[in-house]
């Protein structure tokens, strides 16, 4: 029995013969199927291969050998010595780093000025990107302290500070003057201060604020019972007021922040202002910190309100603690470098990269990259610090990378652009304790404008660096290399 041709079917249609149907073959498939199957990201070269000084320096910090040591002196009836390896054991231990960077899964094919970069720096860090708020950037003390100082006196509800630093001096007087005042005005003052950083804040400073009624809290003092969270500090500098105005940045509370960078004595900082719904994640930090400090819980509408649309910018304000066993910021840094197609300039005071940073550095620079880092130069306050990222500059150098010391005074702004398209900036220095050890807070945007502004400061800062030359790096002396392979031995701490 015939069927007749489906009307408008073509004369190949009705033509065409269905070809017989097989069953592939086992080789086949099993191509098929390889081809399919996604590459294990581990079965490729791990990033930031480690060196010799790295292994020695970590046998030297590891707890195990020195805990072996002492069981070994306490059989041969060494007992001092046993009691100074017991500690030397306990201290590595309480020293180890806990978070690693990554080092598998590095290598991508989209660029930063695509929607898979923003998806996976969203999806790797926990942390959306939120619309609708203002974002002012303010260049050094003369700019950002009256701003600061302003929004404190003009608070209705709520004042909460997370500092790192908060010392005695002028400027600590006349925030803690502004802070007591409103707290007698019935306002809801909350200071969370580093126990180590803040440590210098004074008497009189500490009285202003606890007599006017503002409840200060230290995180993580040295006690018995937080001893092995001892190496774990808040680096944050969070102002948040009315928890709908927030101020973020490098800038703590203290005298040498004041002016605009003319000399040693007035240190270069930025701090960035953000008001709108943004202002919750920096809260809800400051909130888990006095938490876990005070056992207190902060809530109500006080500090968590309703905010509405304050301006046109998305941000993503991250806050990275070594509590969740990975730095969040350091994720965010590094998917930015592996990602960047142009250019990357990076400014930080403390910049100290690891074998994972290096890498990925450098093999920005053979993909054509023009990449830049502006570290702090002869004013740099921290030696350890200073000499470690000295040490390092070898292979950024032999690579093209350009190194810029800025010299006119402490360079102290954290801040990295990318492409033109990708500004992050906060606390985290570029160095193992603020990925590894310390709570920090950056936020990110993805707007062009506004990386142009980032671009420009860092660009009318060059004028006030030296630039680092590798001829000069090889021939510094044996004294500063010396120096420098001691200051190695804390490399994890600094």
């Amino acid at each position: 029995m015939s069927h007749a041709a489906a009307p408008g079917a073509t004369r190949s249609q009705k033509t065409r013969r269905p070809r017989p149907t097989s069953r592939p073959s086992p080789l086949r498939a099993a191509v098929r199927r390889h081809r399919n199957r996604p590459v294990d990201p581990r079965s490729k070269q791990p990033k930031g291969q480690i060196g010799a000084f790295t292994h020695l320096r970590r046998a030297v910090w590891s707890w195990w050998p020195w805990s072996l040591l002492a069981l070994w002196l306490v059989s041969a009836s060494h007992w001092l010595w046993a009691a100074a390896a017991t500690l030397m054991a306990l201290l590595s231990h309480l020293l180890t780093p806990r978070s690693q960077p990554p080092r598998f899964g590095l290598e991508h094919e989209f660029a930063v000025n695509s929607t898979e970069f923003l998806a996976t720096v969203v999806g790797a860090t926990g942390v959306p990107f939120i619309a609708g708020n203002a974002f002012e950037v303010l260049n050094n003390g003369d700019a950002f302290y009256p701003r600061m100082l302003a929004d404190i006196r003009a608070a209705q509800v709520s004042v909460a500070i997370e500092a790192y630093i908060y010392w005695a001096g002028e400027v600590g007087a006349e925030f803690a003057a502004a802070l007591a005042e409103r707290a007698t005005a019935g306002v809801r003052v909350m200071v969370l201060l580093d126990a180590v950083g803040s440590s210098d804040i004074g008497d009189d400073t500490l009285a202003t604020l606890e007599d006017g009624g503002c409840r200060v809290a230290w995180y993580n003092p040295l006690h018995w019972n937080t001893i092995g969270r001892y190496n774990n500090r808040t680096h944050r500098k969070s102002l948040i007021v009315d928890g709908m105005i927030a101020y973020t940045g490098g800038a703590g509370i203290a005298d040498h922040w004041r002016g605009d960078a003319r000399g040693p004595d007035e240190w270069r900082d930025i701090q960035v202002r953000l008001e709108g719904p943004a202002v919750m994640p920096l809260q809800s930090g400051f909130a888990h910190n006095w938490q876990r400090t005070t056992c207190e819980l902060v809530s109500g509408d006080m500090v968590y309100p309703v905010i509405e649309p304050r301006g046109p910018h998305a941000v993503q304000a991250i806050m990275s603690s070594p509590e969740s066993g990975g730095s969040s910021v350091q994720t965010m840094y590094y998917l930015a470098i592996v990602c960047a197609r142009h250019t990357i300039f990076i400014a930080n005071p403390y910049f100290v990269p690891d074998a994972v940073a290096i890498e990925t550095l450098v093999e920005a620079k053979g993909r054509g990259l023009d990449v830049r880092v502006m570290v702090s130069g002869n004013h740099n306050d921290n030696w350890w610090a200073r000499k470690n990222s000295v040490r390092l500059y070898g292979r950024l150098l032999e690579a093209g990378i350009q190194i810029l010391e800025y010299n006119r005074s402490m360079l102290h702004h954290k801040f990295m652009v990318v492409d033109g398209h990708w500004i992050t900036i906060g606390t985290a220095n570029f160095d193992n304790r603020s990925f590894a050890h310390n709570e920090e807070s950056n936020v990110c945007l993805y707007e062009r404008k506004m990386a142009a502004k980032f671009e420009k400061i860092f660009l009318d800062d060059v004028p006030a660096c030296g630039v680092v030359t590798l001829a000069a790096w090889r021939q510094r002396g044996w004294s500063r290399r010396a120096g420098e392979l001691v200051a190695g031995l804390l490399e994890d701490q600094v």
